[in-house]
C-alpha cells in the first residue's frame, strides 16, 4: 500500500499552479545573505499551536535553535515535499549544526490534517522536523500574521479540494527574531550557508 508520503514524493514532478505570496523586502541580496533579509520585520511574530505529539507550542519553546518555518498541506502534490526534502538535505549537510536548527511545518488544511496525519507525514522527512496545527480560526490569525495565503481550489464541498498557498520559508535566528525570507526552490547549499551564519551571531 503506497503511503501518503510515497504519494507525494512519487508526485513531485507534478506541476501545480500555486500562489506565492510574498513578504514586502523580497528582491535583493543583503547583508551577505543569500536569502532575503527581513531583519526588523514587524509581522510574523509567533503562534500558538499544537504540535504533531499533541503538546502545545509557540515560537519562544525554539529559542536558542535557528528555526525555519514553512506553510503547507501534507496532501500537497509537489511543492510541500520538495520544500522538506530540500530542508532534509540542509540538514544533512550541517552535520552536528543540523541539532541547533528546528524545522518547523504549519498545516493551511486543519480540516483533513490531523494531528495523526501530521505526526506520519513530517518527521517521514527528518525525524526532527515538527508539524503544527491549529483550528481554522487559529490557522487563519497566525497566517494573516505571517502575511501567508491559502485558498482551497476545486471540489470545496468535499475532501478532493487543492489548496493554493504562499511558498516561501521564514527563518528565525536564534534569539527568536524574524531575520530571511526564503523563496521557494533556494538551493540547499544557499540555505545552509545563511543557518550558519545566523548560528554564528550574523
Amino acid at each position: 500500500m503506497i503511503t501518503l508520503l510515497q504519494r507525494s514524493i512519487l508526485a513531485l514532478g507534478v506541476v501545480a499552479a500555486l500562489v506565492a505570496c510574498s513578504p514586502s523586502g523580497e528582491g535583493g541580496v543583503e547583508g551577505g545573505f543569500a536569502s532575503t533579509d527581513i531583519t526588523g520585520a514587524n509581522y510574523a511574530k509567533g503562534f500558538q499551536l499544537t504540535d504533531h505529539t499533541g503538546a502545545p507550542r509557540s515560537l519562544a519553546d525554539y529559542r536558542g535553535k535557528v528555526v525555519t518555518l514553512f506553510f503547507g498541506y501534507t496532501q500537497c502534490p509537489d511543492v510541500c515535499p520538495t520544500n522538506l526534502l530540500g530542508m532534509a538535505e540542509v540538514m544533512r549537510q550541517l552535520g552536528p549544526d543540523a541539532d541547533k536548527v528546528q524545522v518547523l511545518f504549519i498545516t493551511v488544511d486543519p480540516e483533513r490534517d490531523t494531528q495523526a496525519l501530521l505526526a506520519e507525514y513530517v518527521p517521514a522527512f527528518d525525524k526532527r522536523f515538527v508539524g503544527l496545527f491549529g483550528d481554522a480560526a487559529t490557522t487563519a490569525a497566525v497566517a494573516r500574521d505571517f502575511k501567508v495565503f491559502y485558498q482551497k481550489q476545486g471540489d470545496t464541498s468535499g475532501q478532493a479540494y487543492t489548496v493554493d498557498h504562499s511558498t516561501g520559508t521564514y527563518v528565525f535566528d536564534p534569539q527568536g527574531r524574524l531575520r530571511l525570507y526564503v523563496k521557494h526552490g533556494e538551493k540547499p547549499e544557499a540555505i545552509v550557508g545563511d543557518v550558519r551564519k545566523l548560528l554564528a551571531g550574523k
